[in-house]
């Protein structure tokens, strides 16, 4: 029978506005309006819908219920964001924290290594240095992992 939407939503602890969008939701959609679904659009999609509201003289509610959109609060939300910005500003915006740290070179080309015919003395004992620096380190962290102390080396005379 006929009941209201706030009746039919006390039953079950659910407000009336809720039921109203399910009720909108079926009848614009069928079952599939009611199951869940993608909440994130892209900036064409989002352009459509605001045409097509600004064009029907629709309300946020009403062109949610016809596009299937779970939240017609985002409507406005869309609205402004096209005043301000244009189409780009429509565009998904990246979720989460963003990257502190700059993207990793790309593996496409190594960076190309002078020979050592070609580098100077001063630079050869430099990388000699560093080496020496990290094969310490790399014998130091082994060592750890083992759980044994690093044995001490004994330094040669030259």
């Amino acid at each position: 029978g006929e009941e209201s939407y706030a009746s039919a939503g006390a039953a079950d602890g659910v407000d009336a506005a809720t039921v109203r969008k399910w009720v909108a939701s079926y009848q614009a959609h069928g079952v599939a309006g009611l199951a869940r679904k993608l909440s994130h659009y892209d900036g064409e999609f989002k352009l459509s819908v605001l045409h097509r509201m600004w064009e029907d003289g629709l309300s946020c509610r009403q062109t949610a219920a016809l596009f299937n959109i779970r939240n017609a609060g985002c409507l406005p939300d869309w609205e402004r964001r096209y005043e301000a910005g244009g189409i780009e500003a429509l565009a998904p915006r990246r979720r989460g924290r963003p990257r502190s740290m700059s993207d990793p070179p790309s593996p496409g080309e190594p960076p190309v290594a002078q020979s050592d015919e070609t580098k100077s003395r001063e630079e050869l004992l430099a990388e000699l240095n560093h080496l020496r620096m990290e094969n310490a380190y790399l014998k130091k962290l082994e060592a750890l992992t083992q759980g044994h102390a690093p044995k001490k080396r004994k330094l040669s005379k030259r």
